[in-house]
């Protein structure tokens, strides 16, 4: 695990530049939303792009998307959970709260945006879906779980692999006509500020935390060491 996590500061400017901008456009379309639930101006939008992708709709995609469905939010909220624990578990008490919190906070507040909001989805969904279209869940929860890893390994082929299971899982959900594009959108640009604040306050200590188990770590493949080379050898045998 120590070799795993390699958390790393993010500027504060760039963590609030993004953070506002995101904020900005989930705050947009939500409102745009609250004023005009059944007809938003990007409706239109949301037509057109629900007419392409159900256009390329295949037995071997409906076999991709129907995993997607399942495994983007329940099997996300499982894999979330697990990673808290393994986080616990190696000693990364910090690491673990921020991960909770992290995604605590995006699922109430997707939640809370979807009953309030009351928005319908697309009319020929081929899944079982519960009430409430925007935000889409199972983008914001994917989000969630993927920026944690990205920012907790802060490896380069994370953050390909967090950017492109996120836009999949976006293309999945209007895919199976469970959500607008505009859903989608509004989830990515909701559950990624809400991670990226909180980082804001929590990545000095799980940097330091990191830091000191890599020093207990090394301090103790020394004493090992030491050790060992301390010891009397072995007599062969007679």
């Amino acid at each position: 695990m120590t070799r795993v996590l390699d958390p790393r500061r993010v500027p504060t400017g760039r963590l609030l530049a993004a953070s506002t901008a995101m904020l900005t456009v989930a705050a947009v379309l939500g409102g745009m939303l609250l004023a005009d639930v059944a007809r938003p101006p990007f409706l239109g939008l949301d037509h057109a792009w629900a007419g392409f992708i159900t256009g390329l709709r295949s037995p071997f995609w409906d076999g991709i998307n129907a995993f997607l469905n399942i495994a983007g939010y329940r099997g996300v909220l499982v894999l979330h959970g697990l990673l808290v624990v393994a986080l616990l578990a190696r000693r990364r008490p910090r690491a673990a709260v921020f991960s909770a919190a992290a995604g605590v906070a995006v699922l109430v507040a997707t939640q809370l945006l979807k009953a309030a909001l009351q928005r319908e989805r697309p009319p020929n969904t081929v899944v079982l879906t519960d009430t409430g279209s925007f935000p889409s869940g199972h983008v914001a929860t994917t989000a969630a779980f993927v920026l944690v890893l990205a920012l907790l390994m802060a490896k380069a082929w994370v953050w390909l692999a967090a950017g492109a299971g996120t836009v999949a899982m976006m293309i999945s959900r209007t895919y199976l006509s469970a959500h607008w594009l505009t859903d989608t959108v509004g989830a990515l640009c909701l559950a990624v500020p809400l991670v990226l604040l909180l980082w804001l306050g929590w990545q000095g200590s799980c940097v330091s935390e990191n830091t000191d188990a890599r020093r207990l770590l090394s301090w103790r493949a020394r004493a090992s060491r030491r050790r060992r080379a301390a010891a009397p050898p072995e007599s062969a045998p007679r």
